[in-house]
């Protein structure tokens, strides 16, 4: 087995865990500890920011949440979790599965943290405000048939959906008629309930 994922049962490595039984791939999954092992020098080797996860494939080293999806999807391309090249719905594909891992996680983060955009700032933040990200999810979230991306579910719904069930269970996001039509099909997701994010559930 090639694939080595180092992750924390309570980290968003559970993401990858429910992208790897979606798509039925082994992968040797080792549990590093938080504030010990991820700071440590050989730890620090594979990803400088001592977070997990870290995807290892042979001596390709991955350590962004998005980039490992990406990844994976893209090897296991006959799994049919990506869109192909030349299909169009590939450009929609990506931006979703970006926006999660980057307007959208910056904008939840400094809402968590309490950091507010002021109007004149807006122009400087890549995302706006927290208002402007949440409204670019719900309206692409109106449009999803039932997936992102279509009758083809991908690796961005996996990304999307696992965000959505932590920040619901949390209580840091707003409910709305078009998230919960969505959150209520990954629910139905067999890969979901058999990988550790199913305890989501």
């Amino acid at each position: 087995m090639s694939l080595k994922l180092y992750t924390n049962k309570e980290s968003r490595g559970v993401v990858v865990d429910w992208l790897l039984v979606e798509l039925g791939v082994e992968c040797e999954q080792i549990e590093v500890a938080y504030k010990t092992e991820m700071k440590s020098p050989e730890y620090l080797k594979l990803n400088p920011f001592g977070k997990v996860p870290v995807l290892v494939d042979g001596d390709v080293v991955i350590y962004e949440l998005g980039a490992i999806c990406a990844y994976l999807a893209d090897k296991f391309f006959n799994k049919g979790l990506a869109p192909a090249l030349d299909d169009p719905k590939r450009g929609l594909y990506y931006r979703w599965l970006f926006f999660t891992a980057g307007p959208f996680a910056a904008a939840s983060n400094n809402a968590h943290l309490k950091i507010e955009i002021e109007p004149e700032q807006k122009m400087f933040v890549g995302y706006g405000d927290y208002n402007d990200a949440y409204q670019a999810l719900v309206q692409g979230l109106s449009e999803a048939n039932p997936y992102v991306c279509g009758e083809q579910f991908t690796a961005a719904d996996v990304s999307i959906g696992a965000m959505l069930l932590w920040q619901l269970k949390m209580g840091v996001i707003e409910s709305h008629p078009a998230i919960t039509r969505y959150v209520e099909t990954i629910k139905l997701r067999e890969g979901l309930k058999q990988s550790s994010m199913g305890s989501l559930l």
